[in-house]
């Protein structure tokens, strides 16, 4: 199959282009200490054969990534799971979910999709702000990744957005592949998950002519409720409200970004749980087609929302904060005694991690409640 070459900067890297790619890590020191924690007492030779023995990119997540990712869950979760009982096997979806994590969201809705029994995985829409490094850039390309140009000016933007979402429709009925992005750029830092309906306009551009929802339609959207018990990147996110607080245009650093991966990979996130919902091509018929443009992108990502909310797996420790920041007990039948005692030790182990000039501990405190809280007050309100 022929990529057109208007994709070549930001695609994935095709199955003639793997050797280089391999031969480039092999001699990335870096990437040699990462295979080394990823196949601890493995041959680096043997390694090496095995990477060029994989023809496609799909191959090399299944001989490596696979076996890295079951070694994440058996190490740092107490089990992982993923209801894919509203899809089919047997189709394609854009999966648009809520963004706990910069490589975890993605990684593991790979193998979530590979335990159900898809025959693939998905194509990952990754910001370049995390690619700093070029064997990264490389290893994303490598575990099909497709690369989304930020820090861009406004006529650059929209050009860019333009190429992506034509790529998208590109995955979608020309590779037959699945496709993950994320609901909005970035992670919620609070964990209040809300669609950008940027986002939808972004996916509306390409694939020529029709309408919004017609287009929209070729997408088979699916929401998906990533739920993660701990967030290992709690600190750091209520670390990064306080510095934004008190420092006027303080901003991320590309190190700031490696901590937070490599956090988010290796701390203890509990259970985890992926839920799928219907994918939303029916309910975008029911639609009004005399909608004005500017509306039906917030009713669609409002729908999302709804879809996301209510298909979270809340946890006692989500009830115990919402408890904690409204002063009562309104919810204490879903949590015991022992549970709200194991929880404010957790937070006193969090809070330990930052170390900051003028650590408001009260705000951070609440700060990192309020991420819990939030995943319980939109659950309620969705049920509602």
């Amino acid at each position: 199959m022929k990529v057109p070459v208007e994709f070549d900067e930001i695609r994935p890297f095709e199955p003639e282009e793997l050797p280089q790619a391999y031969e480039r890590l092999l001699a990335n020191p870096q990437f040699r200490k990462v295979i080394e924690f990823v196949l601890p007492g493995v041959p680096f030779e043997m390694i090496e054969k095995k990477m060029y023995s994989c023809k496609t990119n799909f191959e090399f997540q299944l001989n490596f990534c696979y076996a890295f990712l079951q070694k994440l869950v058996d190490s740092f979760t107490k089990g992982f799971s993923m209801d894919i009982s509203c899809i089919s096997v047997d189709r394609r979806y854009t999966f648009v979910s809520n963004h706990r994590d910069i490589v975890i969201d993605p990684a593991f809705l790979g193998k979530g999709l590979i335990d159900n029994g898809f025959k693939t995985t998905c194509e990952i829409a990754i910001g370049d702000n995390l690619l700093s490094l070029p064997w990264v850039k490389d290893l994303v390309r490598v575990v099909k990744s497709f690369i989304v140009k930020r820090g861009l000016s406004p006529r650059e933007t929209l050009a860019a957005s333009k190429v992506m979402s034509d790529y998208m429709y590109f995955v979608m009925e020309q590779k037959h592949d699945n496709i993950w992005i994320a609901q909005r750029e970035g992670r919620a830092k609070d964990s209040d998950d809300r669609t950008q309906p940027a986002i939808l306009k972004m996916m509306a551009m390409g694939g020529g002519k029709g309408s919004v929802v017609e287009k929209l339609k070729r997408l088979h959207i699916v929401p998906m409720a990533i739920s993660y018990e701990l967030d290992p990147c709690d600190f750091l996110k209520a670390q990064e409200f306080q510095l934004k607080r008190d420092i006027a245009g303080w901003k991320k650093s590309a190190q700031d970004d490696v901590v937070s991966m490599q956090t988010g990979i290796t701390g203890n996130k509990g259970r985890v749980h992926y839920h799928c919902a219907p994918c939303i091509d029916e309910w975008l018929d029911t639609l009004d087609p005399e909608m004005p443009k500017t509306e039906v992108f917030d009713v669609i990502a409002a729908h999302i929302d709804h879809e996301i909310h209510r298909n979270y797996r809340l946890y006692p420790l989500n009830y115990v904060a919402l408890d904690t920041l409204d002063g009562g007990t309104a919810h204490a039948d879903k949590y015991t005694d022992e549970d709200r005692a194991a929880f404010e030790k957790y937070l006193d182990g969090q809070m330990a991690k930052i170390n900051i000039e003028n650590k408001d501990e009260a705000y951070l405190r609440e700060r990192m409640l309020t991420m819990y809280a939030n995943p319980a007050r939109n659950f309620i309100k969705a049920s509602e």
